[in-house]
């Protein structure tokens, strides 16, 4: 699974894991923190969680036009910098009033700023990486150990966003909302590994960075000029491809916004027994060593490896048996704990989807990244149905609130946690067929001259998309939950058909 590929990638990889750890943390609470601190109802909060979605990955395109010019790798080390300092405004508690809400939101324009000059050209120069032939078969993999990479960084976030607003509220004495504060300070810290990191190991990928200078020095070869018509039936494929991955995230990111709702108001707060100790991120830590040892197990060609393993194995199995041997009584379950589900999932099935891949692509049935994004699709919308079927005959979210709006608690009959558990195992099974896929069919596809500017319109698909979460915090309360949920339902159905009748067109290019 590690083997031919280029040093480079691991280097970049590391260095966005310890961003995209700073900025989960901050998005597992944000939803919630918008409504205690400032007294917003649903529809306002998410509003502003869409739109700071939005410019997060609107703000690529711009980065990647940029970057296109004065290099990819001096971009990244500017938005470095300008996040650090929209963390670090974020970080400071200054209460709810208006003044408050104003430097939030401009914290939120600089951290979105920053994301956008680092995000997208990090992964132009990932793709980079893989011009060179010695590497270009392995790109698809390359892709999915770099988005196993950031969803690492995601596992541990929704942990330390509660742990570090715990102590805040009891060892520091703060106030519940001004507690949130610590959770967003810990992203600052997150940039300074992630820059460290960069520049660290930064001469295995520096040819990769753009720029006058290492475009003299680049060993990689050098696609031929394409025609003005290869260029545009290009960018048509990518065009189609854009507006597709729209209506995923808008599905997808509903787990920050109305699954986080259903998660305060209508599941469990609390666990016991074998449930509870999927809420405990080191027991999903282990089961990920398991994965991995088994995979090595299995492909391991000498007998130290095969042996190391088996040990691993055998540490992490009896590590989740005194775990489960020490379980005494119910755990608290607070909402935003479920989101780290998304990112176990994506690490424990990263090797599980490369090794069914790979087993298809040595049979000649692999299928095209365009088909495994019109897969996703549908298997996201499967995920939203399982949500609509388990919701029938809930009560509405506003019959729960009092006169004043605020939530009065939850009812009665509490949904079990596993339902949101299992939600998130079937929309990461979609995530992994369309989002590394989608980023390597673009690094791939995109004309050589307009690489960073391709690159940033896959993110503005992503900004649209993640401006219409929104939607989802004005249906709340507006239309039942089963309703709700049958919205994106239909939605990824709809996108799905879409990219089945497209798919000539966009295999044409691949």
């Amino acid at each position: 699974m590690f083997e031919n590929q280029p040093k480079g990638l691991f280097a970049l990889a590391l260095a966005n894991t310890g961003e995209r750890f700073g900025y989960y943390t901050m998005i597992a609470v944000f939803a919630l923190f918008l409504r205690a601190n400032y007294g917003l109802d649903a529809g306002w909060a998410g509003e502003i969680y869409s739109d700071f979605l939005m410019l997060v990955y609107f703000l690529p395109i711009v980065g990647g036009w940029l970057a296109d010019r004065y290099g990819y790798g001096r971009m990244v080390t500017i938005g470095i910098l300008i996040m650090f300092g929209g963390y670090l405004l974020l970080s400071i508690p200054l209460g709810g009033d208006t003044f408050a809400l104003i430097v939030m939101l401009a914290a939120l324009v600089l951290i979105g700023l920053g994301t956008g000059l680092f995000k997208g050209n990090l992964q132009v120069m990932v793709g980079n990486l893989y011009d060179d032939p010695q590497y270009a078969s392995q790109r698809d993999s390359g892709f999915s150990l770099f988005y196993m990479a950031i969803n690492i960084g995601a596992l541990f976030a929704p942990t330390a966003a509660i742990k570090i607003k715990e102590y805040a509220e009891t060892a520091l004495g703060y106030s519940s909302n001004d507690a949130y504060h610590f959770s967003f300070a810990v992203a600052c810290a997150s940039l300074i590994l992630s820059i460290a990191i960069y520049y660290a190991f930064r001469g295995t990928f520096r040819h990769t960075e753009g720029g006058k200078k290492t475009e003299a020095k680049a060993a990689v070869t050098v696609e031929p000029e394409l025609t003005k018509e290869e260029t545009k039936q290009r960018v048509v494929a990518l065009c189609l491809v854009f507006a597709v991955v729209i209506f995923f995230w808008m599905a997808f990111h509903q787990n920050g916004l109305s699954l986080t709702y259903f998660a305060d108001e209508f599941t469990a707060n609390s666990s016991s027994g074998l449930e509870s100790m999927a809420f405990d991120v080191w027991n999903l830590v282990a089961i990920i060593f398991i994965v991995y040892a088994l995979f090595s197990l299995f492909q391991s060609k000498t007998g130290k490896g095969k042996a190391i393993s088996v040990i691993v194995i055998a540490i992490a199995v009896a590590f989740l048996f005194l775990q489960y041997d020490h379980l005494s009584g119910s755990i608290a379950i607070s909402a935003p704990i479920f989101q780290q589900f998304n990112p176990f999932y994506v690490v424990a099935l990263t090797p599980v989807s490369m090794a069914i891949f790979g087993s298809l692509a040595a049979k000649g049935k692999e299928p095209s990244a365009p088909r495994k994004i019109a897969y996703g699709m549908i298997v996201a919308a499967a995920a939203f149905a399982l949500m609509a079927v388990s919701s029938y005959g809930l009560p509405m979210p506003e019959t729960m609130l009092d006169a004043d709006g605020n939530t009065v608690g939850k009812h009665v009959a509490d949904v079990t946690p596993n339902l949101l558990i299992t939600t998130y195992l079937i929309l990461t099974f979609g995530e992994l067929l369309l989002s590394p896929m989608g980023i390597s069919f673009v690094s791939k596809v995109a004309p050589p001259k307009l690489k960073g500017l391709m690159m940033g319109g896959w993110f503005v698909a992503t900004a649209i998309g993640n401006k219409l979460v929104g939607i989802g915090g004005y249906l709340w309360g507006a239309i039942s939950l089963t309703a709700v949920w049958s919205v994106f339902l239909v939605i990824c159905l709809i996108a799905a058909i879409f990219m089945f009748a497209m798919m000539k067109r966009l295999e044409k290019v691949c």
